[in-house]
């Protein structure tokens, strides 16, 4: 498949450059929208090209965000009573020693309870003769005793209340919104926590120097700068590159050590930087020589593996300090080199 668009072809030479890589990483890489680049990477991917798009998240935090949310009490409907039809009402308790009569069914005339399965014939009452059951007694009733007659309908029943929503945990303070550096990663030590007690390992240097840092997957590396070329006109010239006036090119030399049982799966100059006398960080430039081979995707346990790196800067710019991380935001993984006058 050919791809005609220049920004999904710009965007797809950054990817293939750096192997592997988050959609914000890549984004900042090509300084673009990182929704943007998602939608793109999407359709490239179902296009048929060998693309494969992935999504990370912290367990522990989603499940944090889905217990916090508020939950919707299903709606309860109030049955209302239909004047048309009035629920069957249950007879009085007899009386013992009262006439009998006869249960007045609704819809049917005053006489007996009509029993199923049975002809129609008054309903007995224990203890008196079988007789009818007159709905209005003839006369005043007895003394003390208040005319029976059916229970009033209570108060419908009320819906239960809406609780307040429950307070917000506080882990769901400590993710920054999708495509933040602190949304992207899972492995980043929450605010608050208590830090594991030990020595501080040393993140600066000179020229020469081996520096300890891990990577996003806590893989345990090594990074010594072996040398640094300034300038590498020459060289830059001899792989077939031309310089534009006032600029001048940066060879950079390193090496990098997996001393731990998690390969490392970055390209391991990616973020490799130098840092001018300003503080502006000046990333490499897309291009290898010849005679200084690049690095190359990927550490294995135990394996060592080194490349250069080539910079193209201002002529007038002073470089005071080589710096390296595993992501594009320096954080307590970062470590620098300064270089000596």
């Amino acid at each position: 498949m050919a791809v005609t668009d220049p920004v999904d072809s710009r965007l797809l030479a950054a990817l293939a450059e750096l192997g592997k890589a988050a959609v914000h990483e890549l984004a900042a890489k090509v300084g673009m929208d990182p929704r943007e680049v998602a939608y793109r990477l999407v359709s490239l991917s179902g296009s048929g090209l060998p693309l494969l798009v992935g999504v990370e998240s912290d367990p522990n935090g989603l499940r944090a965000a889905l217990a916090g949310a508020p939950q919707q009490p299903p709606s309860q409907q109030v049955p209302q009573p239909n004047p048309q039809q009035r629920p069957p009402q249950p007879p009085p308790s007899p009386v013992h020693g009262a006439p009998s009569g006869a249960y007045a069914v609704h819809g049917t005339p005053s006489a007996a309870y009509p029993v199923h399965g049975t002809p129609s014939a008054p309903y007995p009452v224990q203890g008196v003769p079988s007789g009818a059951y007159q709905v209005q007694r003839q006369g005043p009733p007895p003394m003390g005793r208040p005319p029976q007659g059916p229970p009033p309908l209570g108060p419908p029943p009320r819906p239960p209340m809406r609780q307040p929503p429950p307070p917000v945990d506080p882990v769901m303070s400590t993710w920054g919104p999708p495509q933040s550096a602190s949304w992207a990663r899972g492995d980043e030590q929450m605010p608050g926590a208590q830090a594991p007690k030990g020595p501080v390992p040393n993140r600066t240097g000179r020229t020469g120097d081996v520096l300890p840092s891990e990577g996003l997957e806590g893989e345990q590396l090594t990074v010594q700068l072996l040398e640094v070329q300034d300038p590498a006109d020459f060289l830059f010239s001899a792989a077939g590159y031309r310089l534009e006036e006032n600029e001048r090119s940066v060879v950079v030399h390193t090496e990098v050590v997996n001393r731990g049982p998690i390969p490392f799966a970055s390209l391991p100059d990616n973020f490799l930087e130098l840092i001018a006398a300003d503080g502006k960080a000046i990333g490499k430039a897309p291009v290898s020589l010849t005679s200084r081979p690049p690095h190359k995707i990927g550490v294995q346990p135990g394996e060592t593996a080194g490349g250069h790196t080539v910079y193209v800067l201002p002529e007038s710019t002073r470089v005071v300090s080589v710096r390296w991380s595993p992501r594009p935001e320096p954080d307590e993984r970062t470590i620098t080199w300064a270089i000596e006058d």
